[in-house]
C-alpha cells in the first residue's frame, strides 16, 4: 500500500501503545467465543477483487481472499502464503515462477489449482475496471499454468512484482464460481483466505475462521463483525455506546487528538503509517486544469500548515511530495518550489498564462471522515486569494464518487492513498503512471521513463536518484498536489488482544490475531 532502507521504518515499526503492560503476553483461554466487532467509516466497494482498488475493499480481502506471497507486518519482503516457494528466473527480472503450497482450499472445498491462480490475473486484465487493480499490474504480459507451476511473463524489468502479487490484486478466486470478463455480483465470494464470509448485509459483515486455512496467518480464534459507519461521527458515537470492541478508520480528529494513556477501558495504538492525501486535477482538455499554470497556481497559494493544524487537529503532518516522509527517495519539490502560500505567485502565473480569473471549478469529495471540513477549508483559502471560485461537489456514496472522478466528472477532487507494499513505487506508478487508478487524464512520457526504471532495480537504492528526478517533474507538471500524510490508530476495549497488529498503516487488516484477553 517504504523506508529509507526500504525496511520497517515506514510500514509500521514505530508503534505507541498506551496502557498496555503485561496484557499483551497473556493468551486468551479460549472460553469466549463471541464475535469480535470492529468498526470502521472505509466502505468495502465491491467483494470482487477484480473490481476494486481501495482500503476498505483490500482490507476485508486480506482476509477472505489469499494471494501467493504476502507481507508481514514490518517486514521488507514478501513470504509464501499460498505458494511454497516463488522466484524471479534468470537474471532479466521479467519471468517470476511461483509454486502452489499442497493442500490449500477454497472455502467452499474445492482444491485451489495453478489454473485458477492464472484464471484470477488474467481477468483482471480482461475486466480492466476504472475501479479494479489494473494499473498495479502494468507490467504483466501474460501468465501460464502447468502443474502447481505458475509462471508470470513480464513485459519488461520489474523488480517491485513479488510485492504486487502479494496484495488484494493478487487474490485468487474460485474459476468456477466467477465469471471470466465480467464482475461477479451478489453477495457471495469464494476464497481461501483465514476467514469464511458468514453474511454480508448494508452497513456489516460477519467473517467466521476457515477451518481448511493453510498458509502464512495464523489461524484465527474468535468470528469477527466488521460494522460500517456513514462518518466518523458515527464511529465515535459507536465506539462511546459501547457497539464495537474495536475502532479503526477513522475517528474525528479532535477525538485522535485527545487519546491519553488515563482513558478507562481503552487502548490506543498509533504506528508510523504512511497514508497520504492529495488533490488531483482532471487534466483533460475541457477542465478548468487543462492548464498546467492554473495548477501550478493552486499549489502555489495553498497552506497546509493551516489544514494541519486547524481541520485535522495536528493528526496530520503537511505533505510536499507524492512519496512521504520515511519512504525511500522522499524528497520536498512541492515547499521547495513554493515554500510559502503567496497569492501574488500564483497570480502571475495564471496573467502570464493569459488565464482569466477568477477561474471557476468544481472539486469533488466523497462525505466521510473530515473530508468535508478540508474541502472547506480549501474552497476558503483559495477563494480568499480573488483568483478562484470552487464549488464542492459532495459525493456521500463511495461507489458513485469513485465512478465520477474516473468519468472526468470532477474539475478535480481530493483522495485518499495507502500504499499496497513498502516500496516508493507504489507512491508514483499506480498514481501518475500510465492509465493509473487516478483517472485524471495524465500521461506523460519523461515520467512514464521514470517509472519504468525506477523498476528495473533489483537493489532499490540504486533508484532512489530517479524517484527524487520523478517527484520533481511531478511538482513542475501538478498532475496531482499532495497535502499531508498521517499516522494510524486503532482503539481497542481492554478484553481485545492482538489490536496492536491489526493495521500497520498498510491497509492490510491482521483480523486474525484479534481475540478475547
Amino acid at each position: 500500500m517504504r523506508r529509507v532502507a526500504i525496511g520497517a521504518l515506514a510500514a509500521g515499526s514505530v508503534l505507541l501503545v498506551a496502557g498496555v503492560g503485561a496484557w499483551q503476553l497473556l493468551p486468551s483461554d479460549g472460553s469466549k467465543k463471541d464475535a469480535i466487532v470492529v468498526g470502521t467509516t472505509d466502505v468495502v466497494s465491491n467483494l470482487d477483487p477484480a473490481g476494486a482498488y481501495d482500503a476498505g475493499s483490500w482490507a476485508l480481502y486480506s482476509n477472505v481472499y489469499q494471494s501467493l506471497l504476502t507481507i508481514k507486518s514490518g517486514a521488507d519482503q514478501p513470504v509464501p502464503d499460498a505458494a511454497s516457494s516463488c522466484k524471479f528466473i534468470g537474471t532479466k527480472l521479467t519471468t517470476y515462477q511461483c509454486e502452489l503450497r499442497p493442500g490449500v482450499t477454497f472455502s467452499n472445498g474445492r482444491e485451489v489449482t495453478a489454473e485458477d491462480v492464472k484464471f484470477s490475473f488474467d481477468r483482471i486484465k480482461a475486466i480492466a475496471s476504472d475501479q479494479g487493480p489494473l494499473p498495479l499490474l502494468n507490467t504483466l504480459k501474460s501468465v501460464t499454468a502447468q502443474g502447481r507451476t505458475v509462471t508470470f511473463n513480464l513485459s519488461a524489468r520489474d523488480a517491485t512484482f513479488p510485492f504486487k502479487i502479494a496484495t488484494g490484486a493478487g487474490s485468487i478466486v474460485d474459476k468456477e464460481k466467477y465469471p471470466a470478463k465480467s464482475l461477479r455480483t451478489g453477495g457471495a465470494l469464494d476464497g481461501s483466505g483465514p476467514y469464511v464470509l458468514k453474511a454480508s448485509t448494508k452497513g456489516q459483515i460477519e467473517l467466521t475462521p476457515n477451518e481448511s486455512y493453510k498458509g502464512d496467518a495464523k489461524q484465527p480464534s474468535v468470528p469477527v463483525t466488521i460494522k460500517y459507519y456513514e462518518d466518523s461521527d458515527e464511529l465515535n458515537d459507536a465506539w462511546e455506546s459501547r457497539d464495537v470492541d474495536v475502532a479503526h478508520r477513522e475517528l474525528p480528529p479532535k477525538v485522535l487528538a485527545g487519546l491519553n494513556p488515563g482513558m478507562k477501558d481503552t487502548r490506543y495504538h498509533e504506528s508510523g503509517g504512511s497514508e497520504i492525501r492529495s488533490m488531483v486535477f482532471n487534466v483533460r482538455k475541457k477542465s478548468a486544469f487543462a492548464d498546467r499554470e492554473v495548477r501550478q497556481a493552486v499549489a502555489a497559494v495553498i497552506d497546509r500548515n493551516k489544514l494541519a493544524s486547524l481541520t485535522f487537529e495536528g493528526t496530520v503532518q503537511p505533505l510536499y511530495s507524492l512519496i512521504p516522509k520515511g519512504i525511500g527517495g522522499h524528497t520536498t519539490p512541492f515547499y521547495d518550489t513554493w515554500p510559502q502560500p503567496s497569492t501574488a505567485t500564483a497570480k502571475a502565473l495564471l496573467k502570464d498564462a493569459g488565464v482569466d480569473t477568477p477561474v471557476s471549478f468544481t472539486l469533488g469529495i466523497n462525505k466521510r471522515g473530515a473530508n468535508v471540513a478540508e474541502a472547506e477549508e480549501i474552497k476558503q483559502q483559495l477563494e480568499e486569494t480573488g483568483l478562484f471560485k470552487v464549488t464542492v461537489d459532495v459525493q456521500p456514496d463511495w461507489t458513485a464518487f469513485q465512478k465520477k472522478y474516473a468519468a472526468g466528472g470532477f474539475d478535480a477532487y481530493t483522495i485518499g492513498w495507502i500504499a499496497d507494499f513498502p516500496d516508493p513505487d507504489n507512491f508514483t506508478a499506480p498514481l501518475v503512471g500510465a492509465d493509473s487508478s487516478m483517472n485524471n487524464g495524465f500521461s506523460d512520457p519523461a515520467v512514464q521513463q521514470l517509472i519504468t526504471r525506477t523498476q528495473s532495480y533489483s537493489d532499490r537504492g540504486m533508484a532512489a536518484n530517479d524517484f527524487r528526478e520523478l517527484q520533481r517533474l511531478i511538482a513542475q507538471k501538478v498532475p496531482m498536489m499532495p497535502i499531508w500524510q498521517k499516522k494510524d490508530y486503532v482503539i481497542s476495549r481492554d478484553a481485545v488482544t492482538g489490536a496492536q497488529n491489526l493495521s500497520d498503516g498498510t491497509g492490510v487488516w491482521r483480523l486474525w490475531d484479534l481475540n478475547w484477553l
